[in-house]
């Protein structure tokens, strides 16, 4: 079985423009959207929910009212602003908190425990009888993604030997974060998107760098190249003072905006050249994988 991941070292990029071109091109294809922050590419399928499953990652703050003596030493030491006292009670605020023990630690009643808490959900779809997809929803101000991106790549990877697909898709989390290496270990090939601007021309530096790090292969795909031809130029001469292939190189177009309106590959619209592009790079990486 072969896993492949698109990741970009910033938000914003087109990857998920070409991680669901990738989707609507492969066939047979288990899909995972390790985005867990800001999950989209089950939009572009449309997929039926068949399962949902509970994560809980990180631990929360909870004090035990009837042992409590209300001495507020908890609400002084929480340098999270995490504890409140209204109406003569403590109460922790789920989403301030952090897990970090220290309220635990002072309180002298032991009044205060960790407990594991809710902190997402992550789900498994069918778009067709040849295409799945899974896809997660990480609760806001949660800090356990990458526990959730592993969840989601251990399903998809389930699901795919079941299903006997030979390759999953990995929409990987953008920058260079826990989510995004969690997105790129044990892949057996990396695309990298990037887009003509110092950011872009930045972020993909230290992408290439977490990359390398994990040792995986990888090549660059240089999205709107045209918009900015003096930047895309800069980088070109970047991967190739640092031996970087790069997969090619897509226009910008306007129909990327209507695809995405539409929720729809903007591969399956015939006119587009950005589209046009995206399948030459995509028979590019297809014959890398074999």
């Amino acid at each position: 079985m072969k896993q492949l991941a698109i990741v970009s070292g910033k938000g914003g990029t087109g990857k998920t423009t070409l991680s669901s071109s990738f989707g609507a091109l492969l066939s047979p294809v288990v899909l995972a959207d390790c985005d867990v922050d800001a999950a989209n590419l089950n939009l572009m399928f449309n997929g039926k929910l068949e399962e949902k499953y509970d994560y809980y990652g990180g631990k929360k703050a909870i004090i035990v009212q009837n042992k409590c003596d209300k001495c507020g030493i908890c609400k002084k030491i929480c340098r999270f602003e995490a504890i409140s006292f209204e109406n003569e009670v403590y109460e922790v605020d789920q989403y301030a908190c952090e897990g970090c023990n220290a309220c635990v630690i002072a309180c002298p009643q032991n009044a205060i425990s960790l407990e594991t808490a809710l902190s997402g959900e992550y789900y498994y779809s069918v778009i067709d009888e040849q295409k799945e997809i899974v896809h997660a929803n990480l609760n806001p101000g949660e800090e356990t993604s990458g526990g959730l991106v592993a969840e989601v790549r251990k399903l998809a990877l389930k699901k795919a030997e079941e299903k006997g697909k030979d390759i999953v898709l990995i929409d990987g989390a953008p920058g260079i974060g826990c989510p995004a290496t969690s997105s790129i270990t044990a892949t057996n090939y990396v695309v990298i998107v990037t887009e003509p601007t110092s950011s872009g021309l930045h972020d993909l530096k230290r992408i290439v760098e977490t990359v390398r790090h994990f040792r995986r292969d990888f090549g660059v795909v240089i999205n709107k190249y045209d918009l900015n031809p003096d930047v895309s130029k800069q980088i070109e001469n970047y991967c190739l003072s640092d031996n970087i292939e790069i997969l090619g190189k897509i226009p910008f177009d306007e129909l990327v905006e209507k695809s995405n309106l539409e929720m729809k590959p903007i591969v399956l619209y015939e006119n587009s050249m950005a589209g046009k592009a995206i399948k030459e790079i995509f028979e590019k990486v297809m014959r890398k994988l074999k």
